[in-house]
């Protein structure tokens, strides 16, 4: 089977990771392989919030066996998202930097704005564009995604931090199903979910669907018990509610279609699902195909394959939201670029995601003047490393927040890898670029060149002999940033040489 136009999506959930493989036929995705393994990392956070090491280990573990199924995939083929336990988890770094390894391919923890997001967009996928207003749910291991949107359009996205295995941790802990516990869980899923009640209303929607873990559990015991198929009513939670009260501990609740790794964990997921039909009067939950993994694999293909990128879309918001002066901001992509592009060693070396990267950070290297014109570098990385951006993850944001922090002022303090050639690249073009365009006009590039020796850790900037003449604030603020860069270890040296004729 061929390897070049297979996309595979990992989803590290609370309760399962999961790995689909799939292509794109006709516009719409195929599956070709899907993994799944109770890893229940949600259940193993201590009191200080950090992963113990048995669930660390389980993950890498799980990570190893995935990692076996894609090795060859490209890059571009391959999207791995973390949701709320590793955006919970304190030493979440540590089983990161393993797991990156192990697996062979970037994990990008997201937010849970950008979790909702995802989950709209996959399960969008697998319904008609019909114009219906949907509220799709999404109850998770220690997180509830809700998303109002129509057709492939999400409109409104957030993520309440309340979840299957947490509830069963907190309420259910002994695995103890009576009442009084279902009551308190009940009302203190609710309690999170008030919030929720302006945003949701019944008057937004016309059909509700939940999709993932919990509902499909659910669903596949309610279906299997004579219940109408494909969906979750109020009546059937209630009935499922009374049977696990019944049986009194989860050991004992023997349903048709309950799978072992939902037993412990029921629970919690259903007294979820009770407040969630009480508080926003649903009838009716409509179980989806699609999930987070789909929507992750659909913006895979569209990224690669369409050209579209809704991170694009997220930094023209961020830039119209905070004021930038876009055509100063254009200017400054343009000549970035240009100055990347000279380090090479061909233009064609320099992938389109490293351009995209450096593009983004020319473009909102501004964005904390809307602040102030004092430390206005500072204040920009900062919305950007608290900002909730569409298509982003947290690393993304991060990282684009140091290109946006570095730009101006010292290198010294900077927070970067300086052995990491790619980030040391795009932040010397971003700031060169910076330099050249301080005045507000297009520089003159004509005779510029930019070179790097990597194995030295030298860049040579080169200029006609009478550069430094006609532009002599340029030249004073280049030879500024030749002493900023003799603080890190890389080196920044003018050359002057006369224009060949």
């Amino acid at each position: 089977m061929p390897q070049h136009d297979l996309l595979a999506a990992i989803d590290l959930g609370s309760n399962s990771f999961r790995l689909e493989l799939g292509r794109m036929e006709h516009g719409q995705l195929v599956r070709t392989d899907y993994l799944k393994e109770t890893v229940r990392q949600g259940g193993d956070l201590d009191e200080q919030r950090n992963l113990t090491v048995q669930a660390m280990e389980r993950g890498w573990d799980c990570l190893a066996r995935f990692r076996e199924r894609i090795h060859g995939l490209k890059a571009s083929q391959v999207r791995a998202v973390a949701t709320q336990t590793l955006r919970e988890a304190r030493n979440r770094e540590v089983f990161l930097h393993r797991a990156q390894d192990i697996l062979g391919y970037p994990i990008e923890i997201i937010s849970g704005t950008e979790e909702a997001r995802l989950i709209y967009i996959g399960v969008s996928q697998f319904l008609p564009n019909d114009g219906e207003r949907r509220l799709v749910i999404d109850v998770g291991g220690r997180s509830t995604e809700m998303i109002l949107g129509q057709n492939r359009e999400p409109v409104t996205m957030n993520s309440y931090r309340v979840g299957s295995v947490s509830w069963s941790q907190k309420y259910f802990p002994q695995g103890q199903f009576t009442p009084q516990a279902f009551a308190q869980a009940k009302v203190a899923a609710q309690a999170v979910l008030e919030e929720a009640l302006a945003l949701y209303p019944h008057d937004l929607w016309d059909k509700a669907y939940g999709a993932s873990g919990t509902v499909g559990a659910v669903a596949d015991v309610l279906g299997l018990a004579g219940w109408t198929p494909g969906q979750i009513t109020r009546d059937g939670v209630a009935w499922l509610i009374q049977c696990a009260q019944a049986a009194q501990h989860f050991s004992r609740l023997r349903l048709e279609g309950l799978k072992e790794d939902r037993r412990a964990v029921l629970g919690g997921g259903l007294a979820v699902l009770s407040a969630l039909f009480e508080q926003f009067d649903i009838d009716a939950l409509h179980v989806a195909q699609g999930a987070l993994r789909h929507g992750a694999m659909y913006e895979l293909a569209e990224r690669d394959h369409s050209g579209m990128d809704v991170r694009d879309a997220s930094v023209h918001r961020l830039a119209e939201k905070f004021g930038v002066d876009r055509q100063q901001a254009s200017r400054v992509k343009v000549v970035a670029l240009q100055l990347q592009a000279m380090m090479g060693p061909d233009e064609g070396a320099i992938t389109a995601r490293v351009k995209r990267k450096l593009a983004w950070a020319s473009e909102l290297h501004e964005i904390g003047l809307s602040i102030s014109h004092s430390d206005y570098h500072k204040h920009g990385a900062y919305i950007l490393d608290n900002a909730d951006a569409m298509g982003f993850s947290q690393p993304e944001l991060h990282r684009l927040s140091l290109l946006v922090l570095g730009h101006h002022g010292k290198l010294r303090k900077l927070d970067v890898d300086f052995e990491d050639t790619q980030v040391i690249e795009q932040l010397l073009a971003l700031r060169l670029s910076v330099i050249l365009c301080h005045s507000r006009r297009d520089p003159d590039m004509q005779g510029l060149h930019l070179d790097c020796n990597r194995t030295e850790k030298v860049f040579e900037f080169c200029c006609p002999d009478d550069w430094a003449e006609r532009f002599p604030q340029s030249h004073h603020l280049i030879r500024q940033e030749i002493e900023a860069w003799q603080k890190t270890p890389w080196t920044l040296r003018l050359q002057l040489a006369p224009i060949p004729h």
